[in-house]
């Protein structure tokens, strides 16, 4: 009889940075060195550089393979490898994100700065943000109100990110998607820099469960 075969092991994930020749693995006499300060050190023996390296406590990493001679820096690998890991995590967890920020028609002066300083955050980390405003009710008689409210957002989002297309009415809702300026170019204008990050995004909950149902209730109430 056929011996029963086992599981198959998972194909091992490939290490990115296996390839990276540094210490004892460059085996080029000669190489460019630059130092840990950005400085450069000019062609060394590779010996030499190693030396200097280790009696620094770091690692000679090669840089540039293709150069004649060859490109090294003086670097602490493992916290190298941890920087990038965490940066390629960081932009997979943020490319295809959308968040969401809600408004009403008449919204106070206070919970619409605290919903842009919501949206800074959000186009800050590289989001895209989805303005959303919803009519309830005989709300939807003056849309006008609700258009002004998301234009004015829009104006005041121009720092930190741009509108994709006009607002549009889609049933009780207007709409329109932001899109973050290039990281160089963003200005917050109501997020500051002490700002509780953590305690901004949560906000969110509380106004939707708090905040949109006592401005409904008021609208009501005027009537």
């Amino acid at each position: 009889m056929p011996k029963p075969r086992g599981r198959r092991r998972p194909p091992r994930k490939l290490d990115p940075f296996a390839q990276i020749r540094r210490n004892h693995r460059i085996r080029v006499p000669k190489i460019r060195v630059v130092g840990p300060d950005g400085k450069q050190y000019g062609v060394m023996d590779t010996k030499e550089a190693l030396e200097v390296a280790q009696g620094a406590g770091l690692d000679l990493v090669e840089v540039a393979a293709q150069a004649r001679p060859p490109v090294c820096r003086i670097m602490d690998f493992g916290k190298y490898v941890y920087e990038q890991q965490k940066k390629s995590k960081d932009n997979k967890s943020t490319s295809s994100k959308v968040k969401e920020v809600k408004f009403r028609p008449r919204v106070e002066q206070h919970d619409y700065e605290t919903k842009l300083r919501r949206a800074e955050l959000f186009l800050s980390k590289g989001n895209k943000l989805k303005l959303t405003l919803s009519f309830r009710g005989r709300e939807m008689s003056h849309t006008e109100i609700g258009f002004e409210t998301m234009r004015r957002a829009i104006a005041d989002l121009e720092t930190m990110g741009h509108a994709d297309n006009q607002p549009r009415l889609i049933g009780r809702n207007i709409n329109v998607m932001v899109s973050p300026l290039p990281a160089n170019k963003r200005k917050p204008k109501f997020l500051r820099e002490d700002d509780d990050h953590d305690e901004i995004e949560a906000s969110e909950h509380h106004d939707e469960d708090h905040g949109d149902e006592g401005e409904d209730t008021d609208a009501e109430g005027s009537k």
